[in-house]
């Protein structure tokens, strides 16, 4: 019985071997992708550091300095984060100086968020590491090899997005 019991075991587990580690051009791309993708986070965050911010407080001070002025919940749905968490970071991000909130003519319950002025060097600063920091992993890539790779990188966004 012991004897049956582990031959069952190791068909099972050879089965689960197989379907899992099949070394196909796909699950490699979505392996790499995976792994790139916490590797330039980790780069970035390394350099990020150097500024005293956080990357979830440049993602904040980086939206509302594209769109200065929205609201809580724009900033929110375009950094795809819940309205609190949110909230929390405009909060830790005004008690450091770095932005501010205004009410809003148009509507007195909704506040306006901007930058505050000492995040103007901050953004300069960050301008000019983010730089670096693409020349560094585009490096020895041609202008059209990047095009092409965007397009590919938005066709897979969209296919994994459509099917949620």
């Amino acid at each position: 019985m012991i004897a049956a019991e582990q031959t069952a075991t190791r068909e099972r587990s050879s089965i689960v071997d197989d379907e899992i580690f099949i070394n196909t051009p796909r699950r490699q791309v979505c392996i790499q992708i995976t792994v790139l993708a916490r590797t330039l986070r980790g780069y970035f965050d390394r350099r990020i550091a150097g500024l005293n911010v956080t990357r979830s407080q440049w993602n904040m001070i980086s939206a509302v300095s594209k769109e200065p002025g929205s609201t809580q919940r724009t900033i929110a749905d375009r950094l795809e984060m819940s309205e609190a968490s949110a909230g929390r970071l405009i909060d830790r991000l005004c008690a450091d100086g770095l932005l501010e909130r205004h009410e809003r003519a148009d509507d007195r319950r909704a506040r306006a968020v901007y930058l505050a002025e000492p995040a103007l060097p901050l953004v300069r600063s960050a301008g000019a590491m983010i730089a670096n920091y693409e020349a560094t992993v585009f490096e020895g890539f041609e202008d059209a090899e990047i095009e092409q790779l965007l397009g590919y990188i938005q066709r897979i966004n969209v296919n994994t997005s459509r099917k949620g």
